[in-house]
């Protein structure tokens, strides 16, 4: 089949990005020119485009998933510690209140430094818990009187 001739006007940026795939691939310029053409001519084009957005959406929608799954976690996880934490801890005096918010601090700081090394190396507490647990009709964990 007899090619026919085209001329046509490239930007500079564009024709040096051109030149140097040519150069690379070591190929014509005319025929990385007639393959790009071709493949924007091709009906499948718009096919392959739509499905590479596709797939592109769904790993989007896996993420989102993932992200609700691990709020929904730490929510749940933050709900039962008030609770349990709320009707396990007694009032203290006020005489020793100060002696408790210090010893209190000096607590926190342990907690959030070991938080900081098991964010840093794992396991994550999402990992620990099973995706698939099926829920219990008669959800046995409503209270802090089955916390062990």
């Amino acid at each position: 089949m007899k090619k026919k001739r085209l001329s046509a006007y490239l930007d500079s940026d564009v024709m040096n990005a051109l030149a140097d795939y040519a150069a690379k691939r070591d190929v014509s310029l005319s025929l990385i020119a007639e393959a790009a053409i071709a493949s924007f001519l091709s009906p499948d084009a718009t096919e392959r485009k739509e499905a590479a957005i596709t797939r592109r959406l769904d790993q989007l929608d896996r993420r989102v998933q993932r992200v609700e799954r691990d709020i929904t976690i730490a929510t749940e996880t933050m709900a039962l510690f008030v609770r349990f934490w709320l009707t396990s801890t007694p009032a203290l005096p006020e005489s020793v209140q100060a002696e408790a918010r210090a010893k209190a601090q000096q607590r926190y700081d342990g907690f959030v430094a070991v938080l900081g090394r098991r964010l840093a190396k794992g396991p994550k507490l999402r990992q620990e818990i099973a995706e698939d647990v099926p829920a219990d009709e008669d959800d046995s964990v409503s209270g802090p009187s089955s916390i062990g």
